[in-house]
Order: structure tokens, then sequence, then C-alpha cells
């Protein structure tokens, strides 16, 4: 590619190049080095378009690319310093932790045993296997819209149940 014919290209597609390097990257100094390492890639390769727009396209790709890549590598980057980082919040169990989560087991339990027997089979089958409600209607002799409308209505019994045995204010749906 000529001189000339090259640096018409730089001079009207580079603020392009620009803007869409820093609205992916989100860096000045990122944007500024990934329009220049594309037309370097262009310059080096010597490689020849049939028309400048084809070139402003290609120089668009390379440099959408280029951001996008630089984007992720950055966000990895961030992820591996906050994780390097941060300290341990993770809570240590108690006892009375492991306690309220076995009576809350164990009321989730009776109230599932206290539904009628249809809707508490539609709920083991639907919460318990990977069985799909085309397979438990086929088992089950139903149709899937049938087997829907039970694990609703099963669901919202089982709450009601809950509700009643452990006070409104600590069921959330």
């Amino acid at each position: 590619m000529p001189e000339l014919e090259f640096r018409s290209l730089y001079d009207t597609v580079f603020p392009i190049l620009y803007r869409v390097a820093y609205g992916v990257a989100r860096s000045a100094e990122a944007a500024e080095d990934l329009c220049q390492d594309a037309f370097f890639k262009l310059y080096e390769k010597d490689m020849v378009f049939p028309s400048q727009d084809d070139a402003k396209f290609w120089l668009i790709r390379v440099v959408k690319n280029a951001a996008l890549n630089y984007a992720k590598r950055k966000e990895r980057e961030r992820l591996v310093y906050q994780k390097a980082f941060r300290e341990d919040t993770r809570k240590t169990p108690t006892g009375e932790d492991d306690l309220v989560r076995k009576e809350t087991a164990g009321e989730v339990n009776e109230a599932l045993a206290a539904l009628p027997e249809k809707m508490r089979i539609i709920l083991i089958m639907t919460e318990n296997t990977d069985l799909s409600y085309k397979e438990i209607g086929r088992i089950l002799g139903i149709s899937e819209g049938n087997v829907k409308i039970r694990v609703f209505r099963a669901r919202e019994k089982l709450h009601t149940l809950l509700e009643a045995k452990m006070g409104v204010e600590n069921v959330s749906r």
C-alpha cells in the first residue's frame, strides 16, 4: 500500500477505530495501543484491499477482536486479584446453625408428609429426580400439563402448611 494511501486511510479510519476500541476496552491508553497495533499489522503484512472501505472494515474487525480480548484479559486479571486479596468470608457453621437446619428440614418433611399422596408423589418426583414433566406424566399416566398443574398446586399447599407451622414471617417463596 503506497504511503499516501496508507496515510489517508489512517487519518479517516483512526477516529472510528479509537471509538470502537475505547467503547470495549474502556481505557484511552489501551484503545490507542490497539488501534496502532491494527495499523502495524496492516502495514507489516503489506495487505492490499479492493477499496478503502474493505480496508476500513478489516481494521474495525481487527480492533474489535483485539479490544474484546483485552477486556476479557483485564476481567480475568481483576478476578484473580480480587480472589487473591479477598479475605475469607466463609462462615464457620455453629451448633446453632446445624440445629436450625435440622429443625427446618424436619418441619419441611412433616409438611411434605401431610400433603395428599398425589401431591407428595409429584413433588418428590420433580424435586428429587432428573425426570422431565413429560416423563413424569408418562409414569403417572397423566398429561404434561396436568403434571405442571399438580406441581403448582402441591407447592402452594406445601407453602400453606409451612406458613401455618412456622409462622408467616419465616416462610419465603
